[in-house]
């Protein structure tokens, strides 16, 4: 299991498992600290001390293999596998380079402790000061609360007023410190995934250079190191995004706490303090109590948040009625006595300020009126999935694909929004819906994508529906591709029939987005980043969800890549139990996922037998997720050859290919249009713009044979240009 997410909402709450949660994420930031500190000494002995490298190489792969990185969540996506076991995959390279003797070393400090110390200090520095700032915020919010609950009922109405300020300003600082302090925390545990890795693989990348007894050992690692530099990318691509929804999310909670609480089984709970008697007198013990009305019954655990630990042991009792405390019959302020059906006497407990005892008291049917203060701020959406929201939809997709489904950017940059507002008013008029058959030329592109999507946000439900977004998590968690498109296949034909085939029709417009990726930037996995928030946007927004946005994003990768599949045939019968566990069993003995076996595929996937077209397809779209916008852009500028389909059993599966000569004269230099991992002993692996020697025909259909660094194998044909 990894590390638990820390909500904002239970900041304002403050529990002991909250303290708990927080403790662990500070546990885990001291061990990468010690880590990087002991990281840091180990590579700069490797540095200076070519005498022993033997052994200082040898204690650096230790440490590598020791650690393990802990992701948060309760589910790993392949990427964050892929970088989780890559310190591993470290190690062993640097235990294989011990025969081998290092003459020199250069520009070390500056790609691996330079990043190392820089994370340390700027990052996991900044979290200890935060969290300086937020024991000793603690500790006055607390000092000051206690203080300020002593004070007497028969102080003047005035002072007292003048203490609550004084509190409600402490309480606030508080507040405000702790969502920071949390959200430092997690932030720095999510950029530890890549900002810590990458000075590694540099420095690796920097040692193969002078390895000349190293050549072939580099030669085994690239496949790795391409894998892993996809999984990076896509990781700090996802960070990105996943950031600003949680600093909005921030920001949303400190100017509306009260608004975002955190759905709670329990009625109510919090801090209250209980009058226990003693010997010498009475005691007011601060307590964290829980109440649930159904079975009326309230948990009382002795925490004090100062020292951070329990003051006794928890205590059960079943409520029987609840009373307020007049103000004029006890020296305390808020209180109110409580009566339980297997305790004798009476309770009196103080809750934290007038509006905590009310909430207190209206949950327990107590006699204060009750006041419901809770507003429904969700806005029910007028869009429908009827036969004028199926009407939008198609309307907007007819007008992308026909006037923009070339323009880059698709579907990403946003339009206008007060003309994309105009837009859909002027859809959603019925008047307008029978007169018009298209949408008007005046519109934009973006306009009318940024359209389409804020309909679908505008339905009272995701077009995926709340009550399968867990089961939709889950499939995209499983362990291997077949597994994942067959449970979503299986969930998608439980969907109402509107839903499944308003679906259907915007799954088949975005394939065809997709295919034409090469002009409009737009991947599979773009879309996906586009989509996922939409159609599986959560109930409730938490941190823990937009977590989850990652497997959003999976699910919408192959709901676009297995369209025909999907929505064309009917789920196969579920696997009885002992084929189940056979299908795991072979799943976890099977190697770990590669690149190409990441749902990261661009086109519809062919079937298992199609396997020179699906090798293809899967190899060119793995590597161009993580292509920037402005070298795909070169090499569309610079490759003006005419182009046409390959032939394909598969109608759907629309790839490019460059053309050639009618006639191949034997032995021609040729150049690669994009990368490739091979498959079988008798492939080459290339990256994009590798040259080729001795390029002719080979005897398999669609296959070249060409020539690399004095090794002879096949070159997919579609993937060269000759020179």
């Amino acid at each position: 299991m990894g590390l638990p997410a820390l909500e904002f909402s239970d900041c304002c709450l403050d529990s002991p498992l909250f303290r708990e949660r927080l403790k662990s994420h500070e546990a885990e930031l001291d061990k990468t600290n010690k880590f990087i500190k002991e990281l840091i000494k180990d590579g700069k002995s490797l540095i200076a001390a070519l005498k022993n490298l033997s052994s200082a190489k040898r204690k650096f792969a230790d440490s590598l293999n020791d650690f393990k990185f802990r992701c948060i969540g309760d589910a790993e996506t392949d990427d964050e596998i892929c970088i989780a076991k890559s310190l591993q995959e470290f190690a062993a390279v640097l235990r294989n380079l011990e025969d081998e003797r290092i003459r020199m070393i250069e520009n070390a400090s500056e790609v691996l402790i330079t990043p190392l110390e820089k994370f340390r200090k700027e990052q996991i520095g900044a979290a200890k000061e935060a969290k300086k700032k937020y024991d000793k915020e603690t500790e006055k919010y607390c000092g000051v609360l206690e203080k300020h609950l002593n004070l007497s009922s028969k102080k003047k109405e005035s002072q007292l007023q003048e203490a609550d300020s004084q509190v409600d300003v402490v309480r606030q600082h508080f507040y405000e410190v702790s969502l920071e302090y949390v959200f430092k925390v997690q932030e720095v545990q999510e950029r530890k995934m890549f900002e810590f890795v990458e000075p590694l693989l540099a420095f690796l990348q920097g040692l193969f250079t002078f390895y000349h007894h190293g050549y072939e050992l580099a030669k085994d690692f690239s496949d790795f190191k391409t894998e892993l530099t996809i999984s990076i990318q896509n990781t700090r691509n996802r960070f990105e995004g996943t950031r600003s929804e949680v600093e909005s999310l921030m920001r949303k909670m400190k100017e509306n706490p009260h608004e975002h609480k955190n759905i709670s089984p329990y009625t109510m709970e919090g801090y209250l303090y209980v009058q226990e008697k003693r010997h010498f007198g009475t005691s007011w013990v601060k307590h964290y109590c829980t109440y649930q009305s159904d079975s009326k019954r309230i948990t009382m655990v002795p925490f004090d948040q100062k020292s951070g630990g329990k003051g006794g042991e928890d205590e059960a009792i079943i409520l029987k009625s609840c009373t307020r405390r007049k103000t004029d019959s006890i020296e305390k302020r808020f209180c109110f006595d409580v009566e339980a059906v297997d305790r004798p006497g009476v309770i009196t407990m103080q809750a934290l300020s007038e509006e905590d005892r009310r909430l207190w008291m209206e949950a327990m049917d107590g006699r204060e009126p009750v006041y419901n203060s809770n507003k429904d701020n969700q806005t029910e959406g007028t869009a429908q999935l009827d036969n004028m929201g199926f009407s939008i939809v198609k309307k907007c997709i007819h007008a992308v694909e026909t006037r923009g489904i070339n323009e880059q950017g698709l579907y990403r940059i946003v339009g206008v929004n007060s003309r994309v507002q105009r837009l859909l008013s002027i859809l959603m008029d019925p008047k307008s819906a029978e007169t018009e058959d298209e949408i008007s030329a005046e519109w934009e592109v973006k306009t009318i994508t940024s359209a389409l999507k804020t309909y679908l946000r505008m339905l009272p439900g995701p077009l995926m529906m709340y009550q399968f977004q867990r089961s939709f998590i889950k499939a995209a968690k499983l362990e291997n591709q077949e597994s994942r498109t067959s449970e979503i296949h299986s969930l998608i034909h439980r969907l109402p029939e509107k839903n499944r085939q308003m679906l259907q029709l915007l799954m088949n417009h975005l394939a065809n987005v997709a295919k034409n990726h090469k002009q409009n930037l737009m991947t599979v996995a773009n879309l996906g980043v586009v989509f996922g928030p939409t159609l599986m946007r959560p109930q409730e927004e938490t941190v823990a969800a937009i977590m989850d946005i990652k497997f959003q994003n999976i699910v919408v990768e192959i709901l676009i890549e297995n369209h025909e599949k999907i929505f064309n045939t009917v789920p196969e019968t579920p696997q009885s139990n002992c084929q189940l566990l056979l299908s795991r069993k072979r799943s976890m003995d099977s190697k770990p996922p590669s690149c190409s076996e990441r749902p990261l595929t661009l086109f519809h996937t062919a079937q298992p037998s199609e396997k020179q077209e699906n090798r293809n397809s899967i190899i060119n779209s793995s590597l161009e997720s993580v292509i920037s916008s402005s070298n795909i852009n070169s090499f569309l500028h610079s490759n003006s050859t005419p182009q046409s389909n390959m032939n394909s059993s598969d109608p759907d599966l629309e790839v490019v290919k460059p053309s050639r000569p009618n006639s191949l004269s034997p032995f021609r230099k040729a150049r690669a249009l994009y990368a490739c991992k091979a498959e079988h002993d008798s492939e080459l692996s290339f990256t994009a713009g590798t040259v080729f020697d001795n390029v002719h025909p080979s005897q398999e259909p669609g296959w070249l044979e060409g020539t690399l660094n004095g090794k002879t194998g096949l070159i997919p044909e579609n993937y060269v240009e000759f020179l």
